[in-house]
């Protein structure tokens, strides 16, 4: 096992972009996880500004930075900047994960909806065959609507104030994916909150959950805090409940190993961010 020291010349480097980037729990996990790997890499966070992700993109190929993790604003511009970008990036029009592949070029992925659909397998479940409902129609939900898509969800249902929305964010789960109601959450075997309720002050319930029952699964993709007041009430009717931090720490381990090529040390992970959060 290589112990970690102080960088040098030697030292693989990744990191993290956004704007503003200083809150990110992201250094944490993964510097931790190089640490248990035994591997001489280190990550930081790089401010950078609005309007110049495409610069960041360039220093990778420059500077020979093996890996970025990306936050906003700048997901979207990266998978325009990128050399290659997965078919995940191209359905969606946005990455949060680029790679310096061995041949210099910069390849763009998506890792937040496979980091949903590994987090849910972890203990031998599979999103095959699930019905699936999605609150929200943002980001972070066309992300997990696709993977589910991909994964091979029996339905993909997308529930949505505006329409038009919805119906773009369906259209990623392929000819599994729809458009529903807030009552159809009820015939789901997984729920899903992609809205930000629940998140800092914004408090409300995404969805009633007397509409729910004790057979169905809810599963709240915020993780700061851990349990909010819907996946509180949720948990009281007798639900399975799972905050976004598993989430959160299986994107980031897909993204350890995409550009390490090692078996991400999720325990390790989950520790750091125990202590980082405390």
């Amino acid at each position: 096992m290589i112990l970690r020291a102080t960088p040098n010349g030697n030292t693989h480097v990744a990191g993290v972009i956004g704007d503003p980037v200083a809150h990110s729990l992201s250094p944490a996990l993964h510097n931790a996880a190089y640490e248990a790997a035994g591997l001489d890499w280190t990550y930081v966070a790089f401010h950078v500004p609005r309007g110049r992700a495409a610069e960041a993109v360039d220093a990778m190929r420059t500077l020979g930075i093996r890996g970025l993790s990306v936050t906003m604003p700048h997901k979207d511009a990266v998978a325009v900047a990128a050399d290659v970008v997965t078919p995940a990036v191209r359905a969606l029009g946005a990455a949060n994960c680029l790679e310096l592949d061995s041949e210099g070029r910069v390849v763009a992925h998506n890792t937040d909806g496979d980091g949903f659909v590994k987090s849910f397998e972890r203990e031998g479940d599979s999103i095959t065959g699930k019905s699936i409902a999605v609150i929200g129609a943002g980001g972070a939900a066309r992300s997990v609507i696709e993977a589910c898509g991909r994964a091979g969800a029996r339905s993909v249902m997308v529930i949505n104030r505006s329409l038009g929305r919805a119906e773009s964010a369906a259209a990623l789960a392929g000819d599994v994916g729809s458009v529903v109601g807030p009552e159809a959450a009820s015939d789901a075997d997984v729920v899903v909150n992609a809205t930000p309720l629940g998140m800092g002050e914004l408090s409300g319930m995404p969805i009633d959950p007397g509409v729910l029952s004790s057979a169905q699964m809810a599963i709240d993709l915020i993780y700061h805090p851990l349990e909010t007041s819907w996946l509180a009430a949720c948990r009281l009717r007798g639900l399975r409940t799972e905050s976004g931090l598993m989430m959160l720490l299986h994107q980031a381990a897909i993204q350890f190993t995409l550009w390490t090529g090692v078996e991400a040390p999720i325990e390790a992970m989950t520790t750091a961010y125990a202590e980082k959060a405390q």
